[in-house]
């Protein structure tokens, strides 16, 4: 089965958005396959897992915000480039990969994340 690389950018987006504004069930529910490995040392394996991590964030932080500045996609993985918006005005920009399975859903997910410094040698923005 051929995947639709459009269809994964929209449903990556749609996934990362709806947990990381605080319904991880839902985002789960609708997007994630049978397995979920997780390969951020943060997050423990598992649907429920990550839905215990995000409940927690949105506890702790719910007045983040997130901005998706791309989404490319490839065979069966998303990369996801936002910028996050936390607490004291912190910025992050984030690279996230999902990897789908032949029905389409997320089974597997890696991430890297840093800081926006306050200055930059070069002058360009990290998004």
């Amino acid at each position: 089965m051929s995947l639709d690389l459009e269809q994964m950018k929209k449903n990556a987006i749609d996934f990362y958005r709806t947990a990381y504004l605080g319904e991880p069930a839902k985002a789960a529910e609708k997007y994630v396959g049978d397995m979920y490995i997780q390969h951020n040392p943060l997050v423990g394996d598992g649907v429920q897992a990550f839905i215990d991590y995000f409940d927690e964030m949105q506890r702790d932080y719910p007045d983040k915000s997130i901005e998706f500045v791309r989404a490319i996609a490839q065979g069966d993985l998303v990369a996801l480039h936002t910028i996050q918006t936390w607490p004291g005005d912190i910025q992050y920009v984030t690279m996230d990969f999902l990897r789908f399975d032949e029905n389409g859903k997320i089974v597997e997910h890696w991430d890297s994340i840093q800081e926006v410094p306050k200055e930059s040698k070069n002058g360009n923005p990290m998004y």
